[in-house]
């Protein structure tokens, strides 16, 4: 008698943890694509793709675009699966919902538009400021006597 409503609890348990997880990736998809991560990582996956195509010259065409098409439906949810627990301990579902509405707002679609070539020129930004840091680290250790 036990048995048969133990495993109803359990079936029920599993059930829902389930539906959760599978709302809370759904949220942290919608925040991906909001925020034009999503786009990005469909690019990288396009150069990947290309990297692939490459090294394999031989394979026609129409077989990479086959390839290609499935990657960027099961590869990307391959990602948001794994992404989704690092998101679900650092912002709630809650959280989630907020940035979405964040992201689409003007504002937040302008940001969205714009953080691609504010990361492009902050990264060249990073690299200039980093060899003016390793300028300086050299001369103040040859004044030192290090070389």
């Amino acid at each position: 008698m036990y048995k048969p409503l133990a495993l109803i609890a359990i079936f029920v348990c599993v059930t829902f943890v389930a539906q959760a997880q599978d709302s809370y990736q759904k949220k942290v998809k919608e925040y991906l694509e909001v925020t034009g991560s999503m786009a990005g990582f469909k690019v990288a996956l396009k150069g990947m793709m290309q990297t692939f195509k490459q090294s394999k010259s031989g394979v026609p065409a129409e077989v990479w675009d086959e390839i290609e098409k499935e990657a960027l439906g099961t590869t990307i949810d391959d990602l948001v699966t794994l992404l989704s627990p690092i998101y679900k301990q650092h912002l709630t579902e809650s959280d989630l919902d907020e940035i979405i509405k964040f992201y689409r707002s003007p504002i937040g679609v302008k940001m969205a538009d714009k953080t691609p070539i504010i990361l492009q020129q902050s990264m060249q930004a990073g690299r200039e400021w980093g060899q003016k840091l390793g300028e300086k680290v050299g001369a103040r250790l040859k004044e030192k006597g290090y070389n």
